[in-house]
């Protein structure tokens, strides 16, 4: 009977502990949420999205930040999402127990795992010093670097998922691999593939260190990815540490937007997971 209260003392306590944690968590979390929503939406207004960056004390937006944000992510997207589909079928349909396989899961965790400020400064060195200049492309391609271990991931796992007896009907039927993979296994594991990217594009959206390495900032409207672009993680961090009022504002403006569309890919995610289970 003593062994029996012990052990049930024992699960009470890890219970306890475990919820007083969760807890924590979620005071924490709520905590965060409601201070943005609290100094954030009294900033924002019409000329957040309608209005580029001014001097301090002449009002100005948000929009050219917004703007360069998008282009750089789009871009990226559209260079990191094939990459890291394509990486991922690799090791799903081909890459299992084999050395090249393994070695390619290795580097993309690295490349998971990584500081991204390291990602930074290698496109600084690869892309920024070598042309001699900040650019829109070396930040969407530091942004593309981030957004492809991500994709590599879910979509492996997620085609790892699917039953091997489809495989086996199609080439069965005479089907060829690529057949197979493309009208088959991406078909049954879309919705995780795409969660998975629209998580890569949570994750990318909110990076300050690789962008402050590639694409500078640029209080300017510019749309030409060959120059320096601004983009919202920048505009936060120069105007969080500013003396002046209204860019102090516009900088907890500027974060509400990143956390309302952070927390929006992240329920679209679930919503899509939710859909394939």
């Amino acid at each position: 009977m003593a062994s029996l209260a012990r052990r049930r003392a024992t699960d009470y306590a890890v219970k306890a502990i475990s919820v007083g944690f969760a807890a924590l968590s979620l005071v924490l979390l709520a905590w965060i949420l409601w201070t943005l929503v609290a100094r954030g939406l009294p900033a924002l207004g019409p000329h957040v999205f309608t209005q580029i960056t001014a001097p301090p004390g002449a009002g100005g937006g948000l929009l050219n930040a917004i703007v360069g944000s998008l282009i750089q992510i789009i871009v990226a997207l559209i260079i990191g999402t094939p990459i890291g589909l394509m990486c991922g079928t690799f090791l799903a349909e081909n890459g299992r127990n084999t050395q090249i396989g393994n070695a390619v899961r290795f580097v993309n965790d690295v490349l998971l795992s990584a500081p991204s400020i390291l990602i930074g400064l290698f496109v600084y060195q690869l892309l920024v010093v070598p042309f001699g200049g900040f650019s829109g492309w070396a930040g969407a391609i530091a942004l593309a670097i981030i957004i492809i271990p991500v994709v590599v991931r879910t979509t492996e796992d997620m085609l790892n998922l699917v039953p091997i007896g489809l495989r086996e009907a199609a080439f069965a039927l005479g089907a060829p691999q690529w057949k197979v993979v493309t009208f088959i296994t991406w078909r049954a594991a879309r919705a995780g593939i795409v969660t998975g990217i629209l998580l890569a594009i949570a994750r990318a959206a909110g990076e300050t260190a690789p962008l402050l390495f590639t694409s500078l900032g640029n209080n300017g409207w510019s749309l030409s990815l060959d120059a320096p672009m601004a983009s919202l993680p920048i505009a936060i961090y120069q105007y969080a540490a500013s003396p002046f009022e209204d860019w102090v504002a516009l900088a907890w403006a500027g974060a509400l937007i990143i956390t309302v569309g952070v927390l929006t890919l992240n329920i679209l995610s679930r919503l899509v997971l939710a859909k394939m289970k």
